[in-house]
């Protein structure tokens, strides 16, 4: 995963769609949110669930734990799959932090086959247009107004198949909606949380995409325009 995204509904239909079980506790903005070009280093919306009640809270996108830091180790924003349970990074954000981010879709750049500057942005969606959740784990406080400083989110990525894979090699990992559920919930172990990860994806062949404007690629722009498919793409 390249490292944008698309979150533009209001809060109310990603919810809806969700249906989750348990009550969210929060007042609910009918306004779209908008964000048509979510970079790292942004706070984003995490809708994770805290006991009995479901919550969104504003966090960094980029991890940075405090060793990372003294090692001058730049903040990551993904994580594979295949060792983020295990590793000495995700592993205490694996078991007590998972959370979803609401999206509509993301952005992958695609290098051209005879020369790897050339890079064309594309749009990926589900096929029914309707929104996904990623899967990501996150370290963050409650509370905004004083947060610590390793507080941050990654989207947990997986490899890419089929038709995906002419687009990039990787991507966040989408799960289906009870397997969403369940990701969050404070119930399910590290370990069952794994067989989700590694089988409750839904398949590459339900997303589709088309090429975009690079205009997506200065994290300044954000308007509808950046989704819309464009004429003869680069690459």
């Amino acid at each position: 995963m390249c490292g944008r995204f698309a979150q533009y509904d209001p809060r109310e239909d990603y919810l809806d769609f969700l249906k989750p079980e348990v009550e969210y506790n929060g007042a609910l903005n009918l306004e779209p949110m908008g964000r048509y070009n979510v970079a790292p280093g942004t706070r984003v919306l995490l809708l994770n669930q805290r006991v009995a009640n479901l919550q969104l809270d504003p966090v960094m996108w980029g991890y940075q734990p405090a060793w990372a830091k003294e090692a001058h180790r730049p903040p990551v924003i993904n994580a594979r799959v295949e060792t983020a349970a295990t590793s000495r990074m995700f592993k205490p954000l694996w078991n007590s932090g998972r959370t979803l981010v609401m999206a509509n879709g993301w952005y992958e750049w695609r290098k051209h086959p005879n020369d790897a500057k050339i890079k064309q942005p594309y749009f990926i969606y589900h096929e029914n247009k309707k929104p996904i959740f990623f899967a990501a784990i996150s370290r963050f406080h409650p509370d905004p107004l004083d947060p610590p400083e390793d507080d941050g989110f990654v989207i947990v990525t997986a490899a890419s198949d089929k038709g995906l894979l002419d687009i990039h090699d990787r991507r966040p990992l989408v799960m289906t909606r009870e397997a969403s559920l369940e990701w969050m919930s404070p119930d399910t172990t590290p370990e069952r949380a794994e067989e989700l990860a590694h089988d409750a994806a839904i398949p590459a062949d339900e997303f589709e995409w088309h090429p975009v404007s690079k205009e997506v690629g200065n994290i300044r722009n954000n308007d509808e325009s950046l989704i819309q498919e464009i004429q003869n793409p680069v690459a």
